[in-house]
């Protein structure tokens, strides 16, 4: 599985480690992600889901349903 936030879209980023000789050398900023299981009341169904943290509070914020309705919109879902 990447490492993609199925609620937010977030992915690993591309930068450099900087020495104290300010020596550039290439790295991954990998996403903050959790394999969670939601319980989907609408469906009645358990859900699992790679959410990074932002997703878990965009959960918590706006719920669940609306979560991945606005997520199959964006083309997040597989």
């Amino acid at each position: 599985m990447s490492k993609i936030c199925q609620i937010t879209g977030k992915k690993a980023m591309g930068g450099c480690n900087v020495s104290h000789s300010k020596r550039h050398t290439k790295r991954s900023f990998d996403v903050n992600l959790f394999r969670r299981k939601f319980y989907w009341v609408e469906q009645d169904v358990w859900i699992e889901l790679n959410v990074s943290a932002a997703g878990l509070r965009t959960i918590n914020k706006i719920g669940l349903d609306n979560a991945l309705k606005q997520a199959a919109e964006k083309g997040y879902l597989n």
